[in-house]
């Protein structure tokens, strides 16, 4: 027996080759599996996005779709409900980088610090007055609502409005929904639907929020 020779009698270089043949045939057949699918893949429309779950990163990835169309010289408007209070890591490069950028903030922050239920439905619908007006506007091509789902769970904002203006929203505009829950109408309208899992998190560990990483 040789030095690159198994106990069986097979070379480790058989084996190695064994292996880069069953690799081979295993990516050929994916991509098959992938042309077949983009082939399939045929109609040209804008998609609405919802990132939801309890999990951490649901407006991190809403954000990153943001870039991503920045990128492509895209016309993005965004609106987050919720949030404001405190300028956000997203906001204050947007902002500063991007001014073109239509950004809106319902500026009430959480509803458990406002502890105000007429208060934060008056901000929320003022709010909705600029999505609506993003909803409405063939010219932008992705729309980021951000936590929007909350507006529909407190009853802030009346659902079957939201869901019959995001359906008829212009037909080559992209959405980006944000937030926990939200109904299961709101899924169903959804093209693509990503749910968040809590695995775990530091906050529960007795670990401080960090600017670049929660906020």
């Amino acid at each position: 027996m040789t030095d690159h020779e198994s106990p069986q009698g097979v070379s480790e270089v058989d084996k190695e080759s064994a292996k880069n043949t069953k690799h081979k045939k295993a990516m050929e057949k994916q991509k098959a599996k992938v042309d077949a699918n983009i082939d399939r893949a045929q109609e040209e429309k804008g998609i609405m996005v919802l990132l939801t779950g309890d999990g951490k990163g649901k407006t991190s990835s809403g954000f990153g779709m943001v870039l991503r169309a920045l990128g492509y010289g895209q016309r993005v408007g965004i609106v987050q409900f919720i949030k404001g209070v405190q300028k956000s890591g997203e906001e204050l490069f947007i902002s500063e980088r991007f001014p073109e950028v239509y950004f809106h903030q319902m500026g009430t922050g959480f509803t458990w610090n406002t502890q105000d239920r007429s208060g934060d439905i008056a901000a929320a619908e003022r709010t909705w007055e600029h999505a609506t007006k993003l909803l409405t506007d063939p010219s932008y091509d992705l729309v980021l609502l951000d936590e929007l789902t909350y507006m529909i769970a407190y009853q802030y904002l009346d659902e079957a409005m939201i869901l019959s203006t995001l359906q008829n929203r212009p037909f080559e505009q992209s959405l980006i929904v944000t937030g926990r829950g939200g109904g299961s109408a709101l899924q169903a309208l959804a093209d693509t639907v990503s749910e968040v899992k809590d695995v775990k998190h530091a906050f529960r560990a007795g670990i401080k929020a960090r600017p670049g990483v929660d906020y």
